[in-house]
């Protein structure tokens, strides 16, 4: 990568937009992994129009380019780790710019913060489902980049399911639009679907066009207790084939309910070997309450000890603050988790906690579990010392063996949370030698130069 010219970013975007100073080096070094890499500057670009002068010049002049949101990512796909600047649009390119309540779409740029536009739309009568547990800050646009989940995922969907149309800029300093604000369309190839999770490899997206539902009246919330993690893992599957439809099925572990209950007395049960909360929702009581009954009659089957209704607002906001929080509350079991949401096919759920659990055994390490098994996805986070030397070689040993066991069960190494850096040594486990070089050639035809978010994905 050639040096960075300081003059042409500062005289395009002015120099309280364009950073070279160790201040904003040090704060855009980092996002979730904790992992650290300087980049070579900071710029904030005001408008799409930015955006297209600074990657067609970055590309004349082969700088890397690295696109960012709020930086919340758990694989490193925001991190600099070749020098490059990184491209930021939380301070200028963060509006919401359209709610069509006719069409029950929204138009917004790529800093917008997930809740904010939930809480917008909601203001209308509307609905954006996808909430993940980041939702309080992370953007849409990284939201996108990743394809993010979250605990609604269950009924439905993901960010996918709801991107209409992207306007982005490619390296070269093309602006393209890619799908429409149409239901249907089917004309050329799906260049949105190719960006969407591609992580700021392919493309820097600045407009983001979503699909809006109309907001459920109703809502009710419940826990299901199990003695045990398997008789959980039958009753998540079993209910969703039993009919009923509900909005999540969040699971946490023994470990995660007394981490979570240590750190914020929600009252969880901690004799619990573990728990599912569900939520249903619709706009008829009765229909709310026959789905509560067919899922307590599951749960009940399939070994619960405890099904309990939240009685109002506070009990349900409760038990979702504890599942919200799963992930800094188990940080009580080593100063070093290596965090992985493998998915699989729901009925394979009981299969892969029972291995998990022989490979926590195996290794004598502790590996606390939770996540979004409605869609079977799972929050597997093995958890070491990071000053044992010892400790940390068998929790990546531990973590190669759940990813070799997720792909045997007709799983993916990621259901949210991309690879970035950290998953790209496991690309192999799930890709042929002719896949990955299909991803090659995709991400060449993109972006031949390679300076867009390079050596992310195993790429």
């Amino acid at each position: 990568m050639k040096a960075v010219d300081i003059s042409f970013f500062q005289n395009l975007l002015g120099k309280d937009n364009a950073y070279f100073d160790e201040a904003h080096k040090l704060a855009y070094s980092y996002d979730a992994t904790r992992k650290k890499f300087r980049p070579d500057g900071v710029l904030f670009p005001r408008n799409e129009e930015d955006v297209s002068k600074i990657l067609k010049y970055c590309n004349d002049n082969l700088i890397t380019i690295i696109p960012r949101g709020a930086g919340s990512g758990f694989t490193g796909g925001a991190l600099a780790i070749n020098g490059g600047v990184i491209l930021s649009f939380e301070k200028h390119m963060n509006k919401i710019l359209e709610i069509d309540l006719e069409n029950m779409v929204a138009v917004v740029q790529p800093g917008v913060i997930n809740i904010d536009l939930q809480k917008a739309v909601e203001e209308k009568g509307l609905f954006y489902p996808p909430d993940p547990a980041s939702m309080n800050y992370s953007t849409i646009g990284g939201n996108v980049s990743e394809n993010a989940g979250g605990m609604r995922a269950a009924k439905y969907g993901i960010t996918k399911d709801y991107v209409m149309a992207l306007r982005a800029v490619l390296p070269n300093g093309d602006i393209i639009r890619a799908g429409k604000r149409t239901i249907k369309d089917v004309a050329g190839y799906n260049i949105a679907g190719i960006l969407i999770a591609s992580e700021g490899s392919l493309g820097i997206i600045t407009e983001i066009t979503l699909k809006l539902l109309s907001k459920p009246k109703l809502k009710k919330t419940a826990m299901g207790v199990f003695d045990s993690v398997n008789s959980a893992m039958n009753a998540v599957y079993k209910t969703l084939a039993s009919g009923v439809n509900p909005v999540a099925m969040e699971f946490l572990d023994n470990l995660s309910i007394k981490a979570v209950e240590n750190q914020y007395k929600k009252g969880l049960p901690t004799n619990a070997g573990a728990i599912l909360i569900s939520d249903v929702d619709g706009d008829v009581m009765e229909a709310l309450n026959s789905d509560l009954e067919i899922i307590e009659k599951v749960f009940k089957e399939n070994k619960a000890i405890e099904f309990v209704v939240a009685k109002d607002e506070k009990e349900s906001a409760n038990l979702w603050f504890a599942r919200r929080n799963c992930s800094q509350a188990i940080t009580v079991y080593g100063s070093l988790k290596i965090n992985e949401d493998i998915t699989v096919p729901r009925a394979k759920l009981p299969e892969l906690l029972e291995k998990i659990d022989e490979i926590s055994k195996k290794y004598d390490i502790k590996i606390p579990c939770f996540g979004h098994t409605g869609d079977g996805n799972v929050h597997t986070n093995v958890m070491v010392d990071k000053n044992d030397e010892n400790a940390v070689k068998k929790g990546y040993a531990a973590i190669e063996e759940i990813f070799k066991i997720t792909v045997d069960l007709g799983g993916t190494l990621s259901g949210e949370h991309g690879i970035g850096i950290s998953k790209a040594p496991y690309m192999n486990l799930a890709f042929s030698d002719e896949e990955m070089n299909l991803f090659r050639q995709i991400k060449k035809a993109f972006d031949p130069n390679n300076i867009l978010n390079p050596y992310k994905m195993g790429l």
